[in-house]
């Protein structure tokens, strides 16, 4: 299995180095040259099987020989060990054929955890065969910092830099970054939001004598072994629900794009999903994308729902490669249009999108309304970025069992969540003291040259202790 860029001139690379590099060197994105298939057999095979069981098979067919099967089979059940529930991903009815599938079991209470934790295990095993050290470095809009800081926290070969928009996360998002202990953590609150703080970052990756100075490695959903782990819950959740003798839709609140386009693989690998439904807040220009065909940022609202607040969803980019019949040339111009006011979706392509994906968005009220609608109906508490979904998935529903996809725990949210329904969520009892640890984090402007002294003093401090 080789992996191609989107922007189709950056070296042909296997998996492993793949995962390593990251972002492409031409700046675009990797994606697999085909795409495996499951058949039938294979996906009905999958009923009742554990999660872990499930992900190896989903996998493995991406990995080419990065890794032994017993290597990978060992990798899988040691990131998932953490989780708090035995299913992982379980589903919960919350209507009519209507599911919750709860994506927040994980050691940081989000979904990301599902990717950050295996993609932590990979990178480990891989270093420990090369005795490199590199330095990983992300962007966050409050879920992907604390995933990736659990996973990578207090490793010796690895320094962990999160960026995230100061004063626009969640306080317990806030503080799942800023109270780790060890040495190699670092949180930067950077002026700006989450679209700035994921700019600095693909500019980091683009300044080659940075990157190859400090061995940058990305483990944002740019990273495709992100979106891997993540295509493996679409497959339980599905099977569950009775694929592949029949068809499932998805309602998936998404910022980003990544936690959608992993769904939109598991359908090309043959999981019989019927819809693909996009649920943005009221930062809404993927909803806006998929039905006018102009991709335009206007500007980040700050909202509820902060890990949605996203104008320019790097994932999107994987999309209007196959939309273009993957040519690179032409996302290439796209992108470079981006960074000029944004563009235009050809009317082919845009065709192809809106054949593929389905979308709505969910203003404030409706968010808050939804969490307290839901709780007096069914005893379910919502995020509100579930609340989102929820909201969108209800103007969708018919014609087959839909499964909206619960991203985080309420009680990372707990200002929204109480202010909607007048209950304030609580923590699980491992998290009960993050209010009373102290923070550690380096507040920075919009200035790449600065993020990146303050990137290079620490590894030199780290490295000279």
């Amino acid at each position: 299995m080789k992996y191609i860029s989107t922007r189709g001139s950056a070296p042909v690379l296997p998996f492993g180095e793949a995962m390593m590099t990251g972002l492409a060197r031409d700046g675009g994105l990797y994606v697999p040259e085909t795409i495996p298939q499951m058949t039938h057999d294979e996906i009905a095979a999958l009923a009742g099987l554990p999660y872990g069981d499930v992900a190896f098979r989903v996998m493995w067919p991406y990995l080419g020989d990065t890794f032994t099967e017993t290597e990978f089979r060992g990798l899988i059940a040691k990131a998932y060990e953490g989780f708090g529930h035995a299913a992982r991903a379980p589903l919960v009815q919350i209507g009519a054929d209507h599911f919750l599938l709860e994506l927040f079991h994980g050691p940081t209470l989000a979904f990301k955890d599902f990717a950050m934790q295996l993609i932590g295990q990979m990178m480990q095993a891989t270093l420990a065969k090369s005795g490199q050290r590199i330095t990983i470095v992300g962007a966050t809009s409050g879920d992907t910092g604390s995933a990736a800081i659990e996973a990578f926290r207090g490793l010796a070969n690895v320094d962990v830099f999160i960026l995230f928009p100061h004063g626009r996360v969640s306080e317990v998002q806030r503080r799942q970054m800023t109270t780790p202990t060890e040495s190699n953590v670092h949180a930067i609150a950077m002026d700006g939001d989450f679209d700035d703080c994921q700019a600095r970052v693909k500019d980091m990756f683009n300044d080659f004598d940075f990157r190859d100075g400090v061995r940058l490695a990305g483990v944002n959903s740019i990273n495709w072994a992100r979106v891997l782990a993540q295509v493996v819950y679409y497959f339980t959740a599905a099977v569950s629900l009775g694929a592949p003798h029949r068809k499932v839709d998805f309602t998936v609140p998404t910022g980003n794009f990544g936690d959608i386009f992993a769904g939109y693989i598991a359908r090309r690998m043959g999981l019989p999903i019927g819809r693909l439904i996009v649920a943005t807040n009221q930062n809404d220009i993927l909803d806006r994308a998929l039905k006018t065909g102009e991709y335009r940022p206007d500007g980040v609202r700050p909202s509820i729902s902060p890990s949605m607040d996203i104008q320019v969803s790097s994932n999107f980019e994987r999309a209007l490669f196959d939309a273009y019949g993957r040519d690179g040339a032409a996302v290439a111009q796209l992108m470079a249009e981006l960074k000029t006011g944004g563009f235009s979706i050809s009317q082919g392509a845009a065709e192809m999108l809106r054949e593929t994906f389905a979308s709505g968005s969910c203003s404030e009220e409706e968010t808050s309304a939804t969490i307290k609608l839901t709780h007096e109906a069914t005893g379910e508490v919502l995020c509100p970025h579930s609340a989102v979904g929820v909201h969108v998935a209800e103007s969708h529903l018919g014609g087959a069992p839909m499964v909206t996809l619960a991203t985080a725990h309420p009680a990372k949210f707990p200002d929204a969540v109480e202010a909607a329904m007048g209950v304030r969520p609580a923590l699980p009892p491992r998290m009960a003291d993050m209010f009373d640890r102290a923070e550690r984090m380096t507040r920075l402007p919009n200035d790449l040259a600065k993020l990146q002294a303050h990137i290079r003093a620490n590894i030199a401090e780290r490295t000279a202790n």
